[in-house]
């Protein structure tokens, strides 16, 4: 039966559902990190060792590994998720369209979550995982794909992987990512941080691939390419508008390959490495979030750091403006890449997927915003009426779409900012009463989908408290 969503505004008044409480006590530095495909699972990360994942379909909660994390818990601890999985080659004898052979240890149930096939026979083609068998040389069964695979081809899974920073003094362990499809820990490089983590702190991703598919903010076909750029003469961008995203070949000579844009004029892209095999006038594109980058922001210091997963490594960046002032607790940041406006989503100017709003905190009602295509802030972001003020205690939600959710410290109050609209509005309040207002992001959301219809929940872990609450989004 199909699902018809009847709520309407004034009359269906906001309600908080009770859901399955944590198992443990929101604490400073507790953060919800949360992936937004398939199985929607939020990694709550309690201290430095204890760590769950929430699963909202089944509204549970289960103890992953301990992440053994280096540092000191508390505020400033942040992270975020990516939709890149383990990588590899195929190990396939032989040809197949529905049978993937690999060497990876997997230790999930994947099915539901789909494979890239990046390079080598069928690459370009994404496939819904249907099975997979658990353990050592996995082997991946897929929705037949329309090209065969060999074992000269390349994959990668867009499972999650979630990227977390520990508070305290930098060290060796304080950086890892949690793989959900290998069920493992590891460490990344921690140079290149800030010498201390503390007050608050937030780690921003920018994906390609949200929901259930990649998100393009552009495709067409080239019309010319070289070993570093790709043209499509037919289109009137903005000089470097496209900075820092990546492009991604999806059809086509050169089929796979994706890369960082580097720079563009008004009808060709520059990319940061040459590619393997140059385009030709068949290939078709998509422009999208950056898989490669995440940054991080906060430590009460006003710089902007931008760490590169496949090179591992941490780049201070040098923005043309520098933000004003140093962000505080009760901080955001928040990349946003789905606002339905036009001016928003126009090709020739674009705004989804260049900006990172932040909230700068510090019980203050100030707003910047970082323009990642031209690394630059603008400070004081005018909004109105610009009068709430947020410190410790504020949580942040992304919908995805127009709108920042945001509860105020501990009081149970919330706001909607409309971010097309650059302004702020009551989102009424949650009565239910908080413990100690502490530093750290637990706010997220999940969305239920059938077919067209979509039904949106914001949760919250309140204050130190172990209630889990959410609210549908009318």
């Amino acid at each position: 039966m199909t699902t018809t969503n009847g709520n309407r505004k004034i009359i269906d008044l906001k309600r908080w559902e009770f859901c399955t409480p944590t198992p443990s006590t929101t604490a400073a530095g507790s953060s919800i990190i949360s992936s937004r495909h398939h199985k929607q699972q939020q990694l709550f990360i309690a201290s430095a060792t204890v760590h769950y994942l929430y699963n909202p379909s089944e509204d549970g909660w289960i103890q992953i590994p301990s992440g053994a994390l280096a540092g000191t818990f508390g505020a400033g601890v942040c992270g975020t998720a990516t939709s890149v999985g383990p990588t590899g080659q195929c190990t396939n004898v032989g040809s197949s369209t529905t049978e993937i052979q690999t060497s990876l240890n997997l230790q999930r149930d994947l099915r539901g979550y789909k494979i890239y096939i990046t390079a080598g026979p069928g690459a370009g083609q994404t496939a819904t995982i249907t099975s997979n068998t658990i353990g050592a040389n996995a082997t991946i069964t897929v929705s037949t794909l329309s090209v065969a695979i060999e074992g000269t081809s390349f994959f990668k899974l867009l499972t999650p992987r979630f990227y977390v920073i520990n508070a305290g003094t930098l060290a060796a362990n304080i950086f890892k990512y949690y793989d959900y499809a290998l069920n493992t820990w590891t460490a990344v490089t921690q140079t290149g941080l800030p010498a201390t983590i503390g007050t608050d702190s937030k780690l921003i991703a920018t994906p390609s691939f949200i929901g259930d598919d990649f998100v393009s903010f552009a495709t067409g076909t080239a019309t010319a390419a070289t070993s570093t750029t790709l043209t499509n003469s037919s289109k009137t961008w903005t000089t470097n508008q496209w900075s820092n995203y990546q492009v991604r070949i999806t059809a086509g000579t050169g089929v796979g390959q994706v890369r960082t844009i580097s720079s563009n004029t008004g009808t060709a892209l520059t990319v940061s490495t040459a590619w393997t095999i140059t385009p030709s006038t068949d290939s078709v594109y998509s422009i999208e979030g950056n898989d490669d980058y995440l940054y991080y922001m906060g430590s009460n210091a006003v710089g902007l750091i931008r760490y590169s997963i496949s090179a591992n490594t941490w780049t201070t960046l040098s923005p043309g403006s520098a933000r004003a002032a140093a962000p505080g607790a009760g901080m955001s940041g928040q990349w946003i890449y789905g606002v339905t406006d036009s001016l928003w989503s126009s090709e020739s100017s674009i705004r989804n997927g260049r900006y990172i709003y932040s909230f700068r905190g510090g019980n203050g009602a100030i707003l910047d915003r970082y323009d990642i295509a031209l690394n630059t802030w603008t400070s004081s972001l005018a909004y109105a009426p610009a009068t709430e003020t947020f410190t410790t205690g504020t949580k942040y939600n992304y919908d995805g779409k127009n709108c920042l959710f945001i509860q105020k410290d501990a009081t149970g109050r919330w706001f909607k900012f409309n971010i097309d609209e650059q302004s702020m509005d009551g989102w009424g309040t949650m009565l239910y009463t908080q413990g100690a207002a502490v530093v750290g992001d637990t706010c997220f959301d999940a969305i239920y989908e059938d077919g067209a219809t979509q039904i949106q929940y914001v949760y919250m872990l309140l204050n130190t408290s172990t209630v889990l609450l959410r609210q549908m989004v009318i």
